[in-house]
């Protein structure tokens, strides 16, 4: 068998073994390998680009996440102090309406007790007119003499002096 005989067939096979190596080795190196390096290149290259972008993005996310609640704070700050310059605003119109009526109701009572006071002046004045007529009137009826009206009018002024 020929394949056996191994003093003939030995060295030409490594020969021929040897040579098909190095150009299958080099031929892979050369063709197949930049390829494969270019291709792991670009992929380590797009991976770092997306990377990049997502710690970019994350970045700007949270500053953006950052001025959101410094404006908020803000906007909530600004909100209580139109809340409470409104509530002071109401509190002066309150104020402001509560003394008007307060004004309208003195002049009221002021009015009222200017008329008491006529009335009561009125009233006075002809409880003292109706006073002096009547105690004229008995004293004349008792004693037959009419007094004076000026002398009836001094009697019920020192009654209701002595009343007072």
């Amino acid at each position: 068998m020929p394949q056996f005989d191994f003093e003939n067939v030995f060295i030409p096979q490594l020969f021929w073994l040897g040579l098909f190596f190095i150009i299958l080795y080099f031929g892979v190196i050369k063709t197949t390998l930049p390829r494969l390096g270019k291709v792991m290149t670009e992929r380590e290259n797009t991976i770092e680009g997306d990377l990049a972008q997502a710690r970019a993005a994350k970045d700007s996310a949270d500053e953006l996440g950052e001025s959101y609640r410094a404006q908020l704070a803000a906007n909530r700050e600004a909100a209580r102090a139109a809340i409470t310059a409104a509530k002071e605003d109401a509190a002066l119109a309150g104020e402001k309406r509560l003394k008007a009526a307060d004004g309208r109701l003195d002049k009221k009572v002021a009015e009222a007790e200017a008329r008491i006071a006529a009335a009561k002046a009125e009233s006075g004045e002809s409880l003292r007119q109706v006073a002096a007529e009547s105690a004229q009137a008995i004293v004349a009826k008792l004693t037959g003499q009419e007094p004076g009206i000026d002398a009836a009018y001094a009697k019920v002024d020192a009654a209701m002096a002595a009343r007072n």
